[in-house]
């Protein structure tokens, strides 16, 4: 292409991507671009950068030579890398890989190329030297005891197997936010308040979750659905619900009992609205049921590797319960079971200390468009590859291969979202619940010294004083509090506001 004069070559994984033929991609965050003359600069469009690098950056003409460019500058990314691999000479790579013997650059590719692509280029084991790590610990989140593959001299420290692999950047924002100890933030919020307010506060951030997650997908369930998923948020403090069985109860527990699945859906699911008579809009396509078992059973190992790789809980909760809302196995359910997820890791993690539990369903519904923009960030580009059709009826048949889309997804934004979710949670709604109830137990105090009446009708005058702004209203004393004096009632309304000083 061609800017102000000046020509700029593709380099890097748009070059690859170009020379073979592979337009059609999942956007990757960098690309990169070398120009006929000039300095360095970069671009920033919709999040995504693109660097115009000096003529002396252009590393050539050879496929090896532009994937040494690419794990270098564009970073790695792991379908590409396959899209890649699945399409280039072996004899090239081979080639390359014999040039550079001793290279971290070419051992990366060398190792990449057998983990994805699961076949052994004709080079020898390397004997002696350094290891190094896949991915640069500088730059990626990764396991913190990755295997040793001493055929390349590599230490494998992938966030899951070839079968469900996402990758996480260490982003700036993601390096701020991991840096503050978020535990010690949420240990020193909650020991401000005494034991006993703490366990009642545990029910109210039960309910409160279990509502906001029906409520964001605009579910009104029963009493008894309600008991359900509240059980299950109690249980995901003990219990490590990432195993397919278990994923199966829980889905059982929470949806209308005439959904109930017993394995992974069979049918092709996707995410739309109807606008008119056979005329849908979608808005997500969820992967082939034939492709299912093997990515539900990578995004288990994956979780697995990651309990055991001391990863950051965030992270870890980020890329498996966005993954599993991403992979949708069920016909019901997912977005719920997505949201139990994540209390469920931050508890196995030891992230949220015991006997506590973060609302972040009551972040996410009051924060919609954040969220919305972390499911739209892998969904609305996958639209653009993905072929289907659907009848008359609605039922949608996928035509192309999908797989490999969902199977190495970069989460980078769905962690830092969640981790902006993480903060509000603990600054705003785990804050506000607490001072809450400690305003109510000494609005109680206040009030039983004006008066002595039964806890009852302490808590209906304060509730009823709360929704009128702190005062009561006379239709309200008419039918509940005939028997107070004018004297007692304005010291009882006056205790309410003192005690909740946000009132006028």
């Amino acid at each position: 292409m061609e800017i102000n004069g000046l020509e700029f070559r593709p380099a890097g994984y748009a070059y690859l991507l170009d020379k073979l033929g592979l337009a059609a991609d999942m956007p990757h965050w960098h690309t990169s671009f070398v120009s006929s003359s000039g300095a360095h600069r970069s671009i920033v469009k919709n999040g995504a950068i693109e660097d115009m690098y000096p003529v002396r950056y252009w590393p050539g003409e050879k496929v090896g030579d532009h994937l040494e460019f690419a794990l270098k500058y564009d970073g790695v990314n792991l379908g590409l890398l396959a899209r890649i691999f699945d399409n280039v000479s072996r004899e090239d790579l081979t080639e390359y890989i014999k040039s550079k013997p001793t290279g971290k650059y070419a051992r990366r590719i060398w190792f990449f190329y057998e983990f994805l692509m699961g076949k052994q280029l004709p080079v020898d084991d390397i004997t002696s030297g350094n290891y190094v790590d896949a991915l640069e610990s500088k730059e990626y989140y990764a396991v913190q005891n990755g295997d040793k593959s001493p055929r390349y001299r590599i230490v494998n420290n992938l966030l899951g197997p070839k079968t469900f692999c996402p990758v996480v950047r260490l982003t700036e924002k993601l390096s701020k936010l991991d840096s503050s100890d978020l535990r010690k933030r949420c240990e020193d919020i909650v020991t401000a308040y005494p034991p006993e307010l703490l366990r009642r506060a545990l029910s109210y951030l039960y309910n409160k979750e279990t509502k906001s997650s029906f409520e964001i997908e605009h579910i009104k369930p029963s009493a008894s659905r309600t008991e359900k998923f509240i059980t299950s948020l109690e249980l995901a403090e003990k219990e490590d619900f990432c195993e397919k069985e278990r994923l199966i109860e829980l889905q059982n527990r929470i949806v209308d009992p005439r959904f109930k699945d017993n394995d992974y859906r069979e049918n092709q699911n996707y995410v739309g609205q109807t606008v008119a008579y056979q005329k849908a809009i979608i808005h997500f396509i969820c992967p082939k049921p034939d492709d299912l078992p093997g990515l539900m059973e990578g995004l288990i190992d994956s979780h697995k590797r990651m309990k055991a790789g001391n990863v950051s809980p965030v992270i870890h909760a980020a890329a498996i319960a966005y993954g599993f809302v991403f992979l949708h196995p069920f016909e019901d359910g997912n977005g719920r079971i997505h949201r139990i997820l994540i209390h469920n890791i931050l508890s196995l993690q030891e992230m949220v200390p015991s006997g506590l539990m973060f609302p972040v369903s009551a972040v996410i519904l009051k924060n919609p468009a954040d969220y919305d923009a972390s499911l739209e960030s892998f969904s609305r580009p996958l639209l653009q590859l993905i072929d289907y059709r659907l009848d008359e009826i609605g039922q949608m048949t996928v035509e192309n291969d999908t797989a490999i889309w969902y199977r190495y997804m970069d989460m980078t934004a769905q962690a830092e979202a969640l981790y902006e979710f993480i903060i509000k949670t603990m600054e705003e709604e785990l804050v506000e619940e607490l001072s809450f109830l400690a305003n109510y137990d000494n609005t109680k105090k206040a009030i039983q010294d004006i008066i002595d009446m039964p806890d009852r009708l302490i808590d209906l005058f304060i509730q009823l004083c709360l929704q009128n702004n702190g005062s009561l209203s006379a239709r309200k004393r008419s039918a509940h509090f005939d028997f107070l004096t004018d004297e007692e009632l304005a010291a009882m309304e006056q205790a309410v506001k003192d005690g909740y000083n946000r009132l006028d």
